[in-house]
């Protein structure tokens, strides 16, 4: 199964990106993954930004990916047990792409909320986007771990 991570904005913080290295560095041990950092848009008007990175995200995903849409209201809310296990049932469907996306400052337009198969929100904490990155890297590696039962979870 291929993981495909969609985010607007490039991860400006050196920090942060090197988490996000180190994790996606540790997943290419379990699965095909690869990042798309799509542009900003650069306009004043948050509608056209709305729709501008919309379409980009949109436009990124393959038709049959399943995309799951990081978002503070979204209605599933896995522990990292839970994740582990919707990670498994994926593979078992033989599921060829599974796409998380993380929208911009703004959030994400109708199109690609409409077109998310799963809304998951990670904390009920407020976090940056960058932050919310790392801790996707991170918990998909943990899933990984648990998954193999490796002493990473532990």
């Amino acid at each position: 199964m291929h993981l495909r991570l969609i985010w607007v904005g490039k991860t400006r913080n050196e920090h942060l990106r090197a988490l996000v290295g180190d994790y996606l560095k540790r997943l290419s041990r379990f699965a095909r993954c690869e990042v798309v950092e799509l542009r900003e848009s650069a306009s004043a008007d948050e509608r056209i930004c709305l729709e501008e990175e919309g379409k980009r995200i949109v436009g990124a995903l393959a038709s049959d990916a399943l995309a799951v849409l990081l978002d503070v209201e979204g209605p599933a809310r896995w522990s990292s047990p839970e994740l582990a296990a919707r990670v498994e049932e994926w593979q078992a469907r033989s599921l060829k792409e599974v796409a998380f996306i993380v929208g911009g400052h703004l959030g994400v337009s109708a199109d690609v909320r409409n077109r998310a198969d799963v809304r998951w929100s990670l904390s009920r904490l407020t976090l940056t986007h960058e932050m919310a990155r790392v801790v996707l890297v991170e918990q998909l590696y943990r899933a990984y771990t648990i998954m193999r039962g490796l002493p990473y979870q532990k």
